[in-house]
């Protein structure tokens, strides 16, 4: 538990020019929608640290939150944020809050943001800051696995731990014509899929490059499909 933040969220001039510095790094290394880049820029990131990690928080660097999990690369949280290709408007269902870092990014791309979260501490926490900061999403503790069935279906489902197979409640809460982002395979062998759904009903998979997440845990038997 030692890892969680103190409820201090001031964001001054040098953090701003710290984020700053960070979106203009993240261009760099291939990130093209300005509004994925923007939306990041709006969240501060060393709020959702522990203070030991403050002077770190800008870097391209994932860092530990406890619970043996982290808050991903900046550069990861702009690539999946980027491969949604979020419109306001859209309802986002997110498995894995986390730190809550990445809840934020998606609310300052304009979704609905539906996110659930496996481990009570880190759900409790995230939700402290997240209402801290004024953003708005609904968060649910539960088994991600299943997703949340009441309160779809999902324009796009994010999933940012890897799975070693794409749970079939996931795939039946994502509306046709939408996207789901996930990084699939075990340990170091993880790929960043984008399962695509079309009108009918099929869906096609695209592999966008090697990753390396923690993995996503499950609390019961899901149904599992394949790619």
């Amino acid at each position: 538990m030692g890892y969680f933040r103190k409820m201090i969220v001031e964001d001054d001039f040098r953090h701003k020019g710290m984020r700053k510095r960070l979106m203009r790094e993240l261009a760099l290394l291939g990130i093209q929608d300005q509004n994925v880049l923007q939306a990041m820029d709006q969240v501060p990131r060393h709020a959702f640290l522990n203070s030991a990690f403050s002077e770190l928080a800008y870097e391209n660097k994932a860092l530990p939150i406890g619970l043996d999990q982290t808050i991903s690369h900046p550069l990861t949280v702009a690539k999946q944020s980027e491969l949604l290709q979020i419109k306001p408007g859209m309802k986002v269902l997110e498995v894995g809050t986390g730190s809550g870092y990445q809840t934020a990014v998606l609310f300052h791309l304009g979704a609905k943001v539906f996110s659930i979260e496996r481990h009570m501490a880190l759900h409790e926490e995230s939700k402290k800051i997240l209402h801290a900061l004024k953003i708005k999403a609904h968060l649910t503790y539960g088994d991600g696995y299943k997703g949340l069935p009441t309160f779809g279906p999902f324009d796009r489902i994010l999933i940012t731990c890897a799975t070693a197979f794409i749970p079939e409640d996931l795939q039946q809460q994502l509306k046709p014509g939408g996207r789901m982002v996930l990084p699939y395979g075990k340990d170091e062998d993880q790929n960043m899929l984008v399962i695509s759904k079309d009108l009918q009903g099929e869906y096609r998979a695209e592999s966008h490059g090697k990753c390396a997440f923690v993995p996503m845990l499950q609390n019961r038997n899901p149904k599992k499909t394949n790619p």
